[in-house]
């Protein structure tokens, strides 16, 4: 099957769009194949404010209409706890509500940007969206990252070569408990060395420590700029800690 097909018969949809490289890809494809349309961005503590601002560009680039829900991840204990399937809930938390807003809106069928390059297994967030008859286009039609990387760029889309961002959440270590004071602490950091030219890293929480993660190629950069780091993040830690061991995507 091939997204034209898909959306054909599939031609009336809600998105769960992120902003990043699959969500957008999908998008932009359902707007040229014709289908009538609405992307969703879930607004919570775990998504950093250049997410959103992604989505509303690519959203507008594309000439999709974008919703934003504001929503308390954390008002879920089940979430805040943080345990090994934090994400499950969360995910139901999320989908849950966008159902909801999407059904106010007319639209019965849920779409995201799961590709066949996922490990859908039984991975708690994959089986919250099962279990939600969310369904993934890109996945079922066998567009893996790689392809999806291509064809955004053949399209023009600007997220092509967008680095893979995983929430928030995930840079505190399972059963700590998350706070939206953690969270914000790791948005500065990581929105800092954002701003200093390094992409594609890191900084995980650490016994009250941040632990810089940097992928081989910048790694000798951040020795070198070490002090400029340490003073820049050490108000929000106990210590500033650069992992040796680089980074892989």
């Amino acid at each position: 099957m091939t997204l034209q097909e898909f959306f054909a018969e599939n031609a009336r949809a809600a998105i769960a769009f992120s902003g990043g490289v699959d969500s957008s890809y999908l998008l932009y494809a359902a707007v040229q194949c014709g289908a009538d349309v609405h992307a969703y961005f879930a607004k919570t503590a775990f998504q950093p404010q250049f997410e959103l601002d992604d989505a509303r560009r690519l959203a507008e680039s594309v000439g999709a209409k974008l919703t934003v829900l504001e929503l308390d991840a954390l008002s879920s204990e089940d979430v805040a706890r943080n345990p090994a399937n934090r994400c499950y809930y969360c995910k139901q938390n999320i989908f849950g509500n966008l159902k909801r807003a999407a059904a106010g809106d007319g639209f019965t069928l849920i779409l995201d940007g799961t590709n066949a390059s996922d490990d859908a297994g039984d991975r708690p967030g994959m089986r919250a969206l099962r279990e939600m008859d969310v369904r993934s286009p890109l996945r079922e039609c066998g567009l893996t990252k790689a392809e999806i990387r291509r064809l955004s760029h053949e399209a023009g889309l600007f997220t092509w070569d967008k680095p893979a961002y995983a929430c928030l959440a995930t840079r505190v270590p399972t059963g700590t408990r998350i706070t939206p004071e953690l969270l914000a602490a790791t948005e500065r950091a990581e929105g800092w060395l954002f701003s200093q030219g390094y992409t594609d890293f890191r900084v995980r929480l650490l016994d009250g420590c941040a632990r810089l993660q940097f992928p081989a190629d910048q790694l000798s950069r951040a020795l070198a700029q070490h002090d400029e780091i340490v003073a820049a993040l050490k108000p929000d830690y106990r210590a500033v800690l650069l992992d040796l061991e680089a980074r892989h995507a």
